[in-house]
């Protein structure tokens, strides 16, 4: 005799994304709003989490964030901010996970706490690894402070470490109480930030807005010198686009197989462990998106207009599209990242290609010998607008 309890339940979510300046100014209410929201009776105890290159450009910020608490310490009981180096070397070991576990065990921060973590997408993966798995889920709220992290990295309910070299392969899924997007924060960037983050935007334009896509040509230039409005347009339609896949597109924590915001990353996660992190995030995804594009061309699916439209708007944006120095089987290397990927998204192969701009496509094989010809292509500069 066989016997069975079945239940159905489900468990509304909610993504707030919210944007202002100056956060830490004591005036500035919006963080201690939010927090009030979840307080119940006494303060609540908030442990920090800082990226270090982002205290560097603003050496006062440790003390602003002391203050901020204290101001507001009917709402924010302050505990510590803790300092972690930015970038992928953050995620490439569990050291930093640990000693923000540690924090979190020495503060007595329980899910009735906050953690909120302050830094580009990087940090923010790691501080949200470790928040999710102590005490089976720390509240988290998101401070992102980089171009890429503010329109995308922060946006989505993702958080991971690097292991076994490859991207992301240890991680939870985590809906953060509430992203905090600080214009402020942008203005410190070096260039180099400034352009990689721009990347997220055109990929999100190419898989879903057509639209968006016309608006990003026509503020290239204007992006390219620094110029805050256009940045603040871009960062919000981005954002806004990417937190609409994740509400509406039936399938938030990717239990299936198609992964369409994941447009050029097949190549650009492999490049990032190939250069041992040396590229940064959204350079690997503008070189994935210049190859997945020119792979559509060689197939036949993307007519030579639009491919030359794309890759013109990624150098005009200041992207070098060729690909980095790749070794004597760095093609083959290359190419496993496919292999990669189709294991990260649980066995079956789907990649995310265009049949215009604004139009995509899920294929589930790829033509090796196509996508060694783009890769040739890029590799010796050889592009379609060149030719």
């Amino acid at each position: 005799m066989k016997r069975s309890i079945e239940k159905d339940f489900s468990v509304p979510f909610r993504q707030r994304l919210f944007f202002t300046r100056n956060v830490f100014k004591p005036g500035n209410t919006l963080l201690a709003d939010l927090v009030s929201e979840i307080k119940e009776g006494r303060a609540v105890k908030a442990l920090f989490v800082l990226d270090s290159g982002v205290s560097e450009c603003h050496p006062g910020l440790k003390d602003q964030i002391a203050e901020y608490c204290k101001v507001h310490e009917q709402t924010l009981e302050f505990k510590e901010v803790l300092l972690v180096p930015g970038g992928e070397r953050s995620k490439n070991t569990e050291t930093y996970v640990q000693e923000i576990l540690k924090g979190i065990d020495q503060h007595g921060i329980c899910r009735h706490s906050l953690v909120i973590v302050i830094g580009g997408g990087a940090v923010i993966d790691m501080a949200g690894y470790a928040a999710a798995i102590a005490h089976r889920g720390v509240r988290l709220l998101r401070i992102p402070t980089t171009v890429l992290s503010q329109n995308d990295a922060a946006v989505g309910v993702k958080n991971g470490l690097n292991a076994f070299g490859k991207k992301n392969f240890v991680g939870t899924f985590a809906v953060p109480l509430a992203i905090i997007n600080d214009s402020e924060f942008l203005t410190t960037l070096e260039d180099r930030d400034w352009i990689a983050g721009m990347a997220e935007a055109v990929k999100v334009a190419l898989i879903r807005d057509g639209e968006f896509f016309n608006e990003l040509e026509a503020l290239a230039e204007r992006l390219r010198a620094r110029d805050m409005e256009a940045m603040d347009r871009l960062i919000f339609r981005c954002a806004e686009l990417h937190m609409e896949h994740i509400a509406e597109g039936g399938d938030p924590f990717e239990s299936g197989s198609s992964r369409p915001l994941d447009f050029g990353h097949w190549a650009a996660h492999k490049l990032e462990h190939m250069t041992a992190y040396a590229i940064r995030h959204g350079e690997a995804v503008a070189i994935g998106m210049a190859l997945d594009v020119t792979y559509s061309r060689l197939k036949g699916w993307l007519d030579k207009e639009s491919a030359n439209r794309i890759l013109r708007l990624l150098e005009a944006m200041g992207f070098d599209l060729a690909l980095p120095e790749l070794g004597t089987d760095g093609e083959r290397q290359l190419l496993q990242g496919i292999t990669e990927f189709r294991e990260h998204l649980g066995g079956k192969l789907t990649i995310t290609l265009l049949k215009g701009i604004g139009i995509k496509e899920d294929v589930h094989e790829m033509d090796e010998d196509r996508i060694l010809q783009a890769i040739r292509e890029l590799r010796f500069k050889v592009t379609p607008h060149n030719t």
